[in-house]
Formats: structure tokens, C-alpha cells, sequence
């Protein structure tokens, strides 16, 4: 037995004898994780999010935070002497004099793009696995929160610099804001510090951004890590895997590995974007000033698609009681600021507790499925992005009318025509997809893979022999769960099945759940009708056998 290193036995020892941590070191330092490209999504997200505050604490030391006037002394010759605000002038001294200044206020910019998009991609992930069902649906609703908090935090650090575009986008914001009802004077003082533009909206700013939101979000991240780390990961069907256990790698020293070189290597994609791909350049837009107006400006991505809703909605209103006096609701501003946003929030949030109403599934859920597997859910998923998509797309509406000589109407028309149209033809195109690769899949059990060796058969003919797929692939093909649908005596139903919404709960599961393509069963062959000869030694039993080179098993507590 190898002895511990004196360097390391050391510190172990005194921090033990201090903290009593040896019995929880021992315990989850050989923890099993599973290995899978799509679970890096995750580690993307958390990676940007360290790189965000250190970038971000770097550039505090520099900017300030006011809205007061002052006339312009700096290097870039072409605002010399322009009045500005302060925060607009210190951001364009972190530009162009502070050493590395751009440089990590470039950065910040590309993690904060790249966070947000790494949760989106790592929420699709758990989305269309169904890794979001018990009893992981509390850790699902933690990560709909975090990125809820991470669109705001976004919002309010593209609005710091106070330049002309993050003015117009902070115009744009403050008419959302004024237009809601009951709240929206409130929120707009509260905000501003008074009428528009106001003299504290910076500074309020300044704090939610530096403080509040990402204390938040530090919170919940740690939060989603624990509960990820007690529930345990989820993993794939596959050979050995089942619910009770989980194949993988180790925490120390594999996982811890890949892990440390999965960070630096985001850090380096991340540092060469800011290097190499200009963002944000300031300078070029000049100081905010609420009598100019620019053209062509666009959010961030993941805003684009409250502006498209915004471009796209018709000028509708509504006068309370019939008349103008008693109050007036600007549909055109409240649809596209709540809907658009609330449909997919909400629908985030509660889809896990809606599943499980109509599936009547209480079970605890390991094994992740493969998307085609439940071919409503990703449907329902593909729909959704294609709704986004629509709305990200037209936010951009007035670029794609000059780019492409379109009249503006008729990209604003086609916009409100495609965001209904898209997400139908979208659910019912990914539907057939899945059945495809349902009967795909059928059909490599039932019949093997193409072997490539041509047989004669003793009539003449000539056929291809067909093999047994590999192990590790057959078992990740035969891991496929029906999705549960809800049954009971025809005579007597129970109660929660009564009544017209019984009924339609009833309807609902026999549509979403079921075997739409029957499973295989049995052992592939050949065209002859003879069994295909194996590659190894076929499908292994649930959690029996041996398991890759370099993988462990570990049993649930």
C-alpha cells in the first residue's frame, strides 16, 4: 500500500485535527461521476460565472458609478471635450489607460454572453433528458431562478457604461417598466430616482449589479452544487447502469482533472475572444443623450427576444371603464414585457409538477431518457426554441429590412404570422423525427448494423449479414422506459380521474405517454432469418458484468 506523500499527510492532518473533515473527505473523495460531453454544458455555465467576478471585481477598482457631469480630458481624441458622465468617462479610461482595461472589460463582456448561453444550453440538456423529475425538481426550479436572476443581472451591467446604446436599451427598458400596470410609476422611481432620465439610476444600478444579483446567484449556485452532489448525477442507459447505481469516474483524481482542464480551457476560449473579437466598443457610440436616437441598436441575445416581441406586437390599448381618464393599458408594451418571458419562466418552472400530474409518475428517476424516447416532451422543447428563435430573430427587423430590401411592414407582418406558425411546424417536424429514430433504433435491435460481408444464400441470391451491435451500444438502445400513462378500472375510476378535468387528465396522459414505436425483443439477425453473430458478448443484465477500462460502480447510500 502506497504511503501519503509528507507534503500532503501534513496540512491533512493539522486541517483534520482541526476540522474534523477526514470522515466527509473519505467518504466523497472517491465519489462516481458519470461521463458524458452534454454534462460539461453545466460546468461551461459555473466556469464563466467564476471568470464573471474576477473580471468583474477588477473593473470596480476603476469605474465610477454617477450620472454627473463632466467634460472630457482623456486620451481618445475624438470625445475630447464632449460632457458625459462620469461612469461613461471612467469606462473609457479602463479603455484606453488603464493597462489591460479593454482587454478584461472584454472578457467580462464574452463570459457574461457565454454564461448565459452555457445555462440555456445546460437547461435544454436537463429539459430533454428529463433529468428535471424526483427528486430533482426542487434543484430544477433553483436553476430557473439563477438564470431568471442572470437575465436581469445582464441587463443591468450592459446598462453601466451609459453610452448611446446602452441608453437607448435602458429607454426601451423604462418604457416596459412605466407601461405595467398598478406598478409601474413605482418601479420607474424606484429605479431612476425620478422622472426619466433621473440621476440615480446608475448608482441604483451599479449596486443590484456589483452585490445583490450576484450574491444571489452565488447562493443558488452553491446550492444547486449540494443538491446535485447529495442527489448524485444523472447517467444515460447503458451497460451496468440502472437506478441504484452510477458508473463513471472518480471525483479525485479523474473527474477533479478533466474538471481543472475544462476551466482553464473555458478560461483560455474566453480570454481569446476578448483578445481577438472586439465587443462593445463604447467609444464609437458616444455619450447618452435622451434627444439622440440610433438606428440598427440591438440587445444582447438573450434580450433580443423581448425586443422582437416588443417590434412585432400591434399598437393595441385598453381605456379602463371605457374612457381614457380612469387609466389607460398599453398592450403593445405589457404583452410583449410579461408574456413572452412569463410563458417560458413559469412554463419552466411548473412543467416537472405538470408531467408528473398527467403521467401519474411518483418514481424516482436516475437514468436519464434519450430525447427521442419521449417524443412530446422534446416537442414540446424543439417548439419553444422555435418561439425564442422567432422573437430573437425579429428583434432585428429594421436589419433584416435594410440588408435584404424588404419593406419593414412585411417583416413585422411576418414575424407575428411566423411566431404562431414556427412553434406548430416545429412540435409536429420533431414529433416524426423521434418515431423515426424510434423505428431506427427498433431496427438495430430487431436486425443488427450493416456488417459490410455480402452472403449467397443457396438459392443465389445475395444479402448483407447483419452483426449484433456492440455492448455497450445495444444496452444504451434497450435502456429506452415507456413513458407511464395513467390506468385504472374502467368500472370504477378514482377520484382524481373524475369530473371533466379527470377526463382530460386521463386524455392527456394516453396522448403524451404509451409505447408510440413497439420495443424489440430478442436477439438481432441476418436477413436469412439466422441470428447475427455477436460482437462480444451481447446485452448485459441489469448492473451485472464488467464495465470499461478506467469506469467504477458505486452503489446509492
Amino acid at each position: 500500500m502506497k504511503t501519503v506523500p509528507g507534503r500532503i499527510a501534513g496540512p491533512a492532518t493539522f486541517l483534520d485535527e482541526r476540522l474534523g473533515a477526514g470522515g466527509f473527505v473519505r467518504r466523497n473523495i472517491r465519489k462516481i461521476f458519470p461521463d458524458h460531453w452534454s454534462f460539461l454544458l453545466g460546468e461551461i455555465a459555473l466556469y464563466s460565472f467564476v471568470i464573471l467576478l474576477l473580471t468583474g471585481t477588477f473593473l470596480t477598482f476603476w469605474f465610477k458609478p454617477s450620472m454627473g457631469e463632466i467634460l472630457y480630458d482623456g486620451t481618445y481624441a475624438p470625445l475630447k471635450g464632449v460632457t458625459m458622465s462620469e461612469a461613461y468617462a471612467s469606462t473609457l479610461k479602463l479603455s484606453f489607460e488603464v493597462r489591460g482595461g479593454l482587454l478584461i472589460r472584454q472578457i467580462h463582456h464574452w463570459a457574461a454572453l457565454v454564461f448565459i448561453g452555457g445555462m440555456m444550453a445546460h437547461a435544454l440538456r436537463v429539459f430533454f433528458t428529463g433529468a428535471y423529475r424526483k427528486p430533482r425538481e426542487l434543484n430544477w426550479l433553483i436553476g430557473v431562478v439563477i438564470l431568471s436572476i442572470a437575465l436581469f443581472e445582464g441587463l443591468t451591467g450592459y446598462s453601466l457604461p451609459d453610452d448611446l446604446l446602452s441608453g437607448a436599451g435602458l429607454r426601451v427598458t423604462q418604457g416596459v417598466v412605466i407601461g405595467l400596470p398598478v406598478v409601474g410609476t413605482y418601479l420607474n422611481f424606484f429605479l431612476f430616482g425620478g422622472e426619466y432620465p433621473g440621476e440615480d439610476v446608475i448608482s441604483r444600478f451599479y449596486s443590484i449589479h456589483i452585490l445583490l444579483l450576484p450574491g444571489l446567484i452565488l447562493a443558488l449556485v452553491t446550492a444547486h452544487l449540494i443538491l446535485m452532489w447529495v442527489q448524485k448525477h444523472t447517467q444515460f442507459p447503458g451497460k451496468g447502469r440502472t437506478n441504484r447505481n452510477v458508473v463513471g469516474a472518480p471525483f479525485y483524481p479523474a473527474f477533479m482533472a478533466k474538471s481543472g482542464a475544462f476551466f482553464l480551457f473555458t478560461f483560455a476560449v474566453i480570454a481569446g475572444l476578448g483578445t481577438f473579437a472586439q465587443i462593445n466598443p463604447v467609444w464609437l457610440y458616444g455619450p447618452y443623450s435622451p434627444a439622440d436616437v440610433s438606428a440598427g441598436s440591438q440587445p444582447d441575445f438573450y434580450l433580443a427576444f423581448l425586443e422582437g416581441a416588443l417590434r412585432i406586437m400591434p399598437a393595441w390599448e385598453i381605456n379602463l371603464f371605457g374612457t381614457a381618464e380612469a387609466g389607460t393599458i398599453p398592450l403593445s408594451v405589457v404583452i410583449p414585457a410579461l408574456v413572452p418571458l412569463g410563458f417560458v419562466i413559469v412554463g419552466m418552472a411548473l412543467y416537472p409538477f405538470v408531467e408528473r400530474w398527467i403521467t401519474g409518475d411518483h418514481r424516482e428517476h436516475h437514468l436519464a431518457d434519450r430525447p427521442r424516447n419521449n417524443p412530446h416532451r422534446t416537442s414540446i422543447g424543439m417548439a419553444v426554441i422555435a418561439f425564442y428563435g422567432v422573437l430573437w430573430l425579429f428583434g432585428g427587423n429594421d436589419i433584416i429590412s435594410a440588408n435584404f430590401r424588404v419593406d419593414l411592414y412585411t417583416t413585422t407582418w411576418a414575424g407575428r404570422i411566423l411566431v404562431f406558425v414556427a412553434p406548430a411546424l416545429a412540435y409536429a417536424i420533431t414529433y416524426r423525427v423521434c418515431l423515426g429514430l424510434q423505428r431506427s433504433d427498433a431496427a438495430v435491435l430487431a436486425h443488427g448494423v450493416e456488417s459490410g460481408v455480402i452472403k449467397r444464400l443457396p438459392n443465389g441470391g445475395y444479402v448483407e449479414v447483419h452483426s449484433r451491435p456492440a455492448e455497450d451500444i445495444e444496452a444504451h438502445l434497450r435502456g429506452r422506459e415507456p413513458v407511464p400513462v395513467l390506468s385504472y378500472d374502467e368500472t370504477v375510476p378514482p377520484k382524481g380521474l373524475r369530473g371533466p378535468l379527470g377526463r382530460l387528465r386521463l386524455r392527456m396522459s394516453r396522448a403524451y405517454g404509451g409505447e408510440k414505436i413497439p420495443p424489440v425483443n430478442g436477439h438481432p439477425h441476418d436477413e436469412d432469418g439466422q441470428a447475427a453473430l455477436p460482437r462480444g458478448q451481447g446485452a448485459l443484465p441489469e448492473g451485472q458484468g464488467a464495465l470499461p477500462e478506467g469506469q467504477s460502480r458505486a452503489l446509492t447510500r
